[in-house]
């Protein structure tokens, strides 16, 4: 009690200090009672308001490279303009302020004239029509929200010299249920327009400039369906957290390697937290997840040969050619080249594709693959399939057929099976085996075919795997239609051999199935399975992560022909495009031998009305050391010589060259 005894002393000095000292404590204790008990509730609701929102962060999508490196997919930062809202919150604050005050004034005017004209003052119920309501208040901070950004996009048009416009339900709507993130108003900005920013935008004014990686093909239509094309898709995928408040905008694919390889290529997203005030506004952000790039995809596309190969296409219509390629490695399955026509740009639908673009593709049919998914009947080039069982079934190449003169057309051939009689384009007269393949007879391969029966050229094409999918994974990848040997118990006739023979219905291929039916024959029996994708390694060549290889060279089956078939047919085929009455003789590039066989199919109606042609020329080249295989398919052609020939000798111009400067930058570096 020692300071109460000391303050009972007559010291005025002693007693002031105590009263300060007391003072002190009562203020403290009465503002820790006020911030504890009077404001609790308050300090309570604010931490409410102040909340954390969690934002998915999209990774950088992996490039899509050919077999030497060249980027054919990948993805570039584009820089947009955005509006950062929380900036402008003041602004939008005083514009409303002033808007009330201007509309409360009026008001007020009014109820003084109503007044003044009715001499007495209106009741507290005759009041109530001259104050603003909720819903009066809101659309006016709707509109002061607009007015100010719409000023602030103006002054950006005019730096910028750029035409610029806010969408005012676009902008309402990003303010409803994006506040925390930037609002975009002008996307992909290019060079000067970046260089103008930075110089003239020394005060910010709420807009600053945003990076986003964005999807990009560098060669436009280029391999379009081998690539495939993405769609607008912001959700998690499997591995990632599922919950977040905001997307980011990301793609997912859904076609081509971009669906296929879609899990490596779209990487693993990350994620921020935004802290948010009671108004929604953003206050600070952290990251808290980063983004894992996808990985590189490695093609075995070669670009030269791909772009060589479109050019060759489209030289038979124009850009509008309903046709495909296929270039084909005949020892590993590599597919060098994929063309399908009509093509498309697959940067349409990562910018926003137009109504015009879309009405395009609509009515060319050009999102299908014809390489892989479109089926057609092969024509005379199954004559192919039908020869192979043929001369394993004991055929001599160099037995004699007589094809007999049609009444109709004296100078042709025909075969008359039942009721129907088959025409034919060849001429009338004796066939072996190398002029019936290089003419075409269809009178040869359909008396060849009802000798041998259909059960030998059945299993031929079940070994080829015609009607069985490629597993290329790019949701393009169409089978075909094959009959079995259960269709042979089930009403088949003789007259369904002879459509056989000549591939016409009940067979239907896709032109990469026709390159896998002629790299067997090049290479010596092997059935492969064609190979698009090399390996997926990682983005960071530095990386210590292990690239996932794809074997080539993986056999699916064996034709189980001798080598002396396999011989017989290379020698036929070679025919073909060197004699001279050889249908694919337009084919032929000298210093190259090539083989080959060409094919025109009909297409009718359901009433069997002839509508159509689907005209062909497979063929593989060198004849002394195979190594190419190149089928050509192009609708509505005049023929299989005249039409797609011209494609492949172009196509093969294009590798002889290919190769010879490779031979030339060799010797360079050994001198």
């Amino acid at each position: 009690m020692l300071i109460f005894d000391q303050l009972k002393k007559d010291n005025p000095q002693l007693r002031a200090i105590a009263v300060l000292v007391l003072s002190g404590l009562g203020v403290l204790l009465a503002g820790l009672w006020w911030v504890q008990v009077v404001s609790a509730r308050e300090y309570e609701a604010n931490l409410e308001a102040q909340s954390f929102r969690t934002v998915r962060i999209p990774a950088v999508r992996g490039r899509i490279l050919d077999r030497n490196g060249v980027a054919l997919a990948e993805s570039q930062p584009t820089y947009n303009v955005s509006l950062y809202l929380e900036e402008l919150h003041k602004a939008f604050e005083s514009a409303y302020a002033e808007k009330a005050l201007r509309v409360r004034d009026g008001l007020k005017q009014k109820q003084k004239n109503l007044e003044a004209s009715l001499k007495r003052r209106l009741t507290k119920e005759e009041r109530k029509q001259f104050i603003l309501t909720q819903k009066q208040r809101a659309a006016l901070r709707q509109t002061a929200r607009y007015e100010v950004a719409s000023n602030v996009v103006s002054q950006v048009s005019r730096r910028l010299q750029q035409p610029i416009s806010l969408d005012a339900t676009n902008f309402e709507r990003h303010y409803e249920t994006r506040l925390a993130l930037p609002c975009p108003v002008l996307r992909d900005l290019n060079p000067v327009q970046i260089a103008r920013f930075e110089e003239q935008f020394n005060n910010p004014m709420g807009v600053d400039l945003e990076t986003q990686s964005t999807r990009s093909y560098p060669y436009g239509t280029t391999a379009a369906h081998v690539l495939g094309h993405l769609r607008r898709d912001d959700d998690s995928k499997e591995g990632e957290e599922a919950y977040f408040s905001f997307y980011l905008p990301d793609y997912r694919g859904i076609i081509g390697i971009e669906y296929g390889s879609d899990k490596e290529l779209r990487g693993t997203a990350g994620a921020k937290s935004v802290l948010v005030n009671n108004a929604g506004y953003r206050q600070t952000e952290n990251v808290w997840s980063p983004a894992e790039p996808g990985r590189d995809v490695v093609l075995t596309i070669d670009l030269d040969l791909q772009r060589a190969a479109e050019r060759a296409l489209q030289h038979v219509f124009g850009p509008d050619t309903r046709g495909a390629v296929v270039v084909m490695d005949v020892h590993t399955g590599d597919i060098l080249a994929m063309v399908s026509s009509p093509t498309l740009d697959p940067n349409w639908y990562v910018r926003g594709i137009t109504r015009q673009e879309w009405q395009r593709i609509s009515d060319l049919h050009a999102e299908k693959n014809r390489a892989t998914y479109e089926r057609y009947m092969p024509g005379s080039i199954f004559k192919l399939v039908v020869g192979l069982a043929a001369l394993e079934a004991g055929l001599s190449p160099e037995e004699i057929i007589i094809a007999e003169p049609n009444p109709a057309q004296p100078k042709k051939g025909h075969v008359r099976i039942g009721n129907h009689t088959f025409k034919d384009t060849a001429d009338a007269g004796p066939y072996n085996f190398r002029r019936a393949l290089k003419c075409s007879s269809n009178s040869y391969f359909i008396t060849v075919g009802l000798r041998i029966g259909t059960e030998p050229i059945i299993r031929m094409g079940q070994r080829l795997h015609f009607g069985e999918r490629m597993d290329l994974h790019t949701l393009q990848d169409g089978p075909g239609s094959f009959p079995g040997l259960r269709r042979l118990s089930s009403g088949w006739t003789d007259g369904n051999t002879g459509n056989l023979c000549i591939g016409q219905d009940p067979v239907w291929v896709t032109p990469i199935q026709i390159a896998v039916l002629v790299s067997a024959i090049a290479n010596g029996g092997n059935v492969l399975w064609p190979r698009l994708v090399d390996r997926i390694q990682a983005l960071d060549p530095t990386s210590a992560q292990a690239p996932q290889v794809f074997l080539s060279g993986q056999v699916r089956d064996h034709l189980g022909v001798s080598i002396s078939t396999i011989k017989t047919m290379h020698d036929a085929m070679l025919g073909d495009t060197e004699d001279a009455d050889g249908t694919g003789t337009g084919a032929a590039v000298p210093g190259l031998r090539i083989c080959a066989k060409t094919g025109t199919a009909q297409v009718q109606d359901e009433r069997n009305v002839k509508t159509g042609l689907t005209t062909w020329f497979a063929s593989f080249a060198p004849y002394e050391k195979p190594r190419y295989a190149v089928v050509v398919m192009v609708e509505d052609g005049i023929s299989g010589g005249k039409t797609c020939a011209p494609v492949a000798r172009d196509i093969y111009a294009a590798i002889l060259e290919r190769e010879q400067a490779a031979k030339r930058d060799t010797l360079a570096k050994a001198h």
